[in-house]
């Protein structure tokens, strides 16, 4: 059901990218509009895991510099029959962990200090199997591209409200002239709103799919369930300085929010993760 949700809303962002592209300049702008994103997808393929990497200061160890971590990882990796990713900690006494890496065989899933020191070793295997699941699943790749392509819609009707006020921009014909003006002031107020409402619903989406992959992989939810539980009330006194841009990456959300903020949150409740964890005990 998961994979269902995501490719319909990967073909609503998609959709929503080519009907900008053609409001603002035609077929023509509707393949600028295509090829932009192919080129901004193609960019964060190949460079989103440094530069995610980089971002946070993670450095790489090994099985001596954190063999904790490291045969955890190890264990998990097999379990799913995935290739040992590379390790990570991050220097932050926040606890949280997330996977980056365009595909299982460049994959890499980092720990902060603050998650090491605060969960026992079962509630970090429950979060390990989960991003290791994020991995298995392609996740990464599939929230890089949803993020490029409202990125690129946002872009996008960034350009054309700045043409749509030096009269550029629209339909060539002028009989129409003046509602394909409107049409295009709309759809570059209404196409960013829209492109990040899809994307974070995407996102959410591959949380709960990772959830009850990664309990699959350990063989218990309870692990994660517990894990979920102390991460979430742990956030609110060690908070995280985490760019809004690579939030979706982490195993809870580094910000808070309730009522209608949830609709722009990059993860679902904590309380409904943990929930659906515990019914799969039955």
């Amino acid at each position: 059901m998961n994979q269902l949700k995501t490719v319909i809303l990967l073909g609503l962002l998609t959709g929503l990218l080519l009907a900008i592209g053609k409001i603002f300049g035609g077929d023509q702008g509707m393949a600028f509009a295509f090829i932009f994103a192919a080129l901004m997808n193609f960019g964060a393929y190949w460079f989103s895991d440094k530069l995610v990497l980089a971002m946070y200061r993670a450095k790489e160890v090994s099985e001596s510099a954190s063999p904790r971590l490291y045969r955890i990882i190890q264990r998990l990796s097999q379990k799913a029959s995935l290739p040992m990713p590379r390790v990570y900690v991050v220097p932050s006494q926040a606890p949280n962990a997330f996977a980056t890496g365009r595909n299982p065989r460049h994959a890499a899933v980092a720990a902060t200090e603050g998650i090491l020191q605060l969960l026992n070793d079962e509630e970090l295997e429950g979060v390990f199997a989960h991003e290791l699941a994020h991995v298995q699943n392609r996740d990464i790749l599939v929230s890089s591209i949803a993020a490029t392509i409202a990125g690129a819609i946002m872009m996008i009707a960034n350009m054309a409200r700045w043409a749509a006020f030096f009269g550029m921009g629209g339909s060539r014909d002028h009989r129409g002239g003046g509602n394909n003006m409107i049409a295009l002031l709309a759809m570059t107020i209404l196409a960013p709103l829209a492109a990040t409402l899809i994307q974070l619903a995407i996102s959410r989406s591959r949380e709960f799919g990772a959830d009850a992959s990664g309990a699959r992989i350990v063989g218990n939810p309870l692990p994660l369930a517990a894990a979920l539980e102390k991460l979430h009330f742990a956030k609110g006194r060690r908070p995280m300085e985490v760019n809004p841009a690579t939030a979706h990456l982490f195993i809870v959300n580094p910000f808070s929010g309730k009522g209608i903020v949830r609709l722009f949150s990059t993860h679902p409740p904590v309380e409904e993760r943990i929930r659906r964890l515990k019914t799969m005990i039955g």
